[in-house]
């Protein structure tokens, strides 16, 4: 079911409300400014592709951050809201991490960070995997699966590949929910005891205090698939209450 896809307003532009509503554009859909790669002072010089207006990490062979790496903005945020748009191919496998530390995992392997879950859970075997379905799209990877908070008995809401569709992350202090085509997925408590519990089950057991970091940038993932990014723009929550 489509929802939430790709709206009326031009992809990479901001409208007088999201201006006067505190967005920005983290990225301006033709440079790659203000972003590098993770384990890089630069951009990548390979597997990412900017055209059209469109943010691709290129396919590689479905490896984590072997071709051209993740990259990250950056600066970092404490409280923010995060929407964009992220289209999918078929069997693809990406995420978009927050809170990410760029010091740890400095071999191979992907930042250490939060992560909304990119999936294609139909055709893609990390959907099997883990818990309860906690790598499946939308969810907060290896942790917490995602849900339609407001009706269990619809499901999630998923475009399919070839489509768009849109993400949403949104902290405040150490509350944290993912939206995923306007419907609330996943809510947590970054530091509480049920986040600890769940941490310490999951594969980032092995990280301190993994999760808690008070600030980080924001990660897009080289997963080794191709995967498409646009419309990337974010509003500092810092003292809205």
């Amino acid at each position: 079911m489509a929802r939430m896809a790709s709206a009326a307003q031009a992809p990479n532009t901001l409208s007088k409300a999201d201006v006067a509503a505190g967005w920005r554009l983290l990225w301006d859909g033709k440079t790659t400014a203000g972003w590098r790669g993770a384990k890089l002072d630069r951009f990548p010089e390979r597997g990412w592709e900017i055209r059209d207006g469109v943010l691709s990490v290129l396919p590689s062979g479905g490896a984590e951050s072997r071709n051209g790496g993740d990259i990250v903005t950056i600066e970092e945020f404490t409280e923010f809201e995060l929407s964009l748009e992220f289209r999918i191919t078929p069997g693809a496998n990406s995420g978009i991490k927050y809170f990410v530390d760029t010091g740890l995992q400095r071999g191979e392997g992907s930042a250490i960070g939060l992560e909304f879950q990119i999936l294609d859970d139909e055709r893609h075997p990390d959907a099997k995997l883990g818990r309860d379905g906690n790598r499946t799209i939308g969810s907060l990877y290896d942790l917490i699966p995602a849900r339609n908070l407001a009706d269990p008995a619809q499901g999630k809401a998923v475009n399919p590949p070839g489509e768009w569709n849109h993400a949403r992350i949104v902290v405040r202090r150490a509350d944290v929910e993912h939206w995923l085509n306007g419907v609330k997925v996943v809510a947590f408590q970054r530091g509480s005891q049920p986040f600890r519990e769940l941490v310490s089950l999951s594969k980032y057991k092995s990280w301190p205090a993994f999760g808690e970091r008070p600030k980080g940038p924001i990660l897009l993932q080289d997963h080794g698939d191709l995967v498409s990014f646009r419309s990337i723009k974010l509003r500092n929550l810092a003292g809205a209450r």
